[in-house]
């Protein structure tokens, strides 16, 4: 026969482990350290929090005083940049001023060394365009200046002819340039005194053609021979430079010699140029 065990619950003993656990619990609520440590965590958020508000603001206020620079930087760096324009542009006024004293008194030396009587001009622009190749300078009748007046100008240690005038106004004047194909210049070989006829062809860049050259002259000149004005019909003045020769052509069926010459002048380099009055030599002559 089983035995059968039966569990006999203890009321006394059940209430006793009931206060003890109550007890124990309410101890723990009650402690300071559980009090301290919620306190602490409390603190911990409300300062993270109250640090992230603040480095938010920190960040705000540096972007706009880094915006705020920036800005001033800007403006700085503009103000800067215009000085330095200014500068750049007095410098350039101030060498530009020097160099165009210094190319006045180099004109009134010039024109001193120059026997007769002269005009110095500027010129101001060309005109290609024209039925000649034009060079317009700064000078006109209110000037002295008049048609058919020869033109010369000073380039390094050469003082060479230009053209003549064909043209005036009442202030500026145009000038005929030795390489155009129309503008015929007599003149002369320096050492020999060959003479012949000069004239261009039309381009500044191209020799001048001196023809008329009398065939048995071939023995006596060489390349490098200077040219200049022979002073017939007193056009022009006597031994103004005109160029070197460059070139020696004899054809069988011609009866003169034809030379290339090289002008004395660059052309495209000039700036300046002095018109001769001739009145008061051709007086002389008369």
């Amino acid at each position: 026969m089983k035995k059968k065990f039966f569990f006999r619950f203890n009321s006394d003993l059940f209430l006793l482990c009931l206060f003890l656990l109550i007890s124990s619990i309410f101890m723990a609520f009650s402690g300071g350290d559980f009090i301290v440590r919620f306190k602490t965590v409390g603190f911990t958020v409300t300062s993270g929090a109250e640090k992230a508000v603040t480095s938010a603001s920190s960040f705000i206020t540096d972007t706009v005083s880094a915006v705020r620079e920036l800005a001033q930087l800007k403006i700085k760096y503009a103000e800067l940049h215009n000085q330095l324009k200014d500068y750049e542009l007095l410098q350039r006024t101030n060498a530009d001023t020097k160099k165009e004293n210094r190319e006045l008194r180099s004109l009134v030396g010039f024109s001193q060394e120059i026997a007769i009587k002269n005009i110095p001009a500027e010129i101001i622009g060309f005109d290609p365009d024209n039925l000649y190749s034009g060079i317009l300078i700064n000078r006109g009748v209110k000037h002295g200046v008049k048609k058919n007046m020869p033109v010369i100008a000073f380039q390094g240690t050469n003082m060479g002819l230009v053209g003549k005038v064909v043209q005036t106004g009442r202030g500026t004047s145009m000038i005929i340039p030795l390489y155009d194909y129309q503008c015929y210049v007599a003149a002369k070989l320096e050492q020999t005194k060959y003479r012949g006829l000069i004239n261009g062809q039309g381009r500044d860049d191209f020799p001048l053609l001196m023809r008329y050259v009398r065939k048995h002259a071939r023995d006596d000149i060489q390349i490098g021979d200077r040219v200049v004005t022979s002073g017939e019909n007193y056009l022009f003045p006597k031994n103004i430079l005109i160029g070197t020769i460059r070139e020696i052509k004899m054809h069988n069926y011609e009866t003169s010699l034809e030379l290339s010459i090289e002008p004395a002048l660059d052309f495209s380099k000039l700036d300046y140029v002095f018109v001769l009055d001739l009145s008061e030599l051709q007086k002389e002559l008369e």
